[in-house]
């Protein structure tokens, strides 16, 4: 695996999933269970998005941002603060997230 995104680690857990670009403020119908939300940052018209999510990647956030609070209280991985995750990473790509390191690996 090899690391291709590094920020700040806000919510404990490593998982591995396909990721999901969505557009910040928007609720997607098709976003599907265990899939890791990738946004430039997270609000509460992404709740039911982030229920469904195994791990959140932000572009911007930090260790009291809305994506940071959540992700600890769902219990799921979060890295924030990865400056161009909506960028470097595409719909499909299957990454491993270390929420404890900020950590982000290109799986495949």
């Amino acid at each position: 695996m090899m690391q291709i995104l590094k920020g700040l680690g806000v919510s404990a857990g490593k998982v591995t999933g396909k990721v999901r670009i969505a557009k910040a403020g928007k609720h997607d119908d098709s976003f599907g269970e265990g899939e890791i939300l990738v946004t430039e940052i997270t609000d509460p018209r992404m709740v039911l998005m982030m229920n469904k999510a195994s791990a959140i990647i932000c572009d911007i956030g930090g260790i009291t941002s809305h994506p940071s609070i959540l992700a600890r209280e769902l219990g799921i991985p979060c890295v924030v603060n990865t400056k161009d995750s909506t960028k470097k990473l595409k719909t499909g790509q299957e990454v491993m997230i270390d929420g404890t390191t900020g950590e982000v690996f290109l799986v495949r």
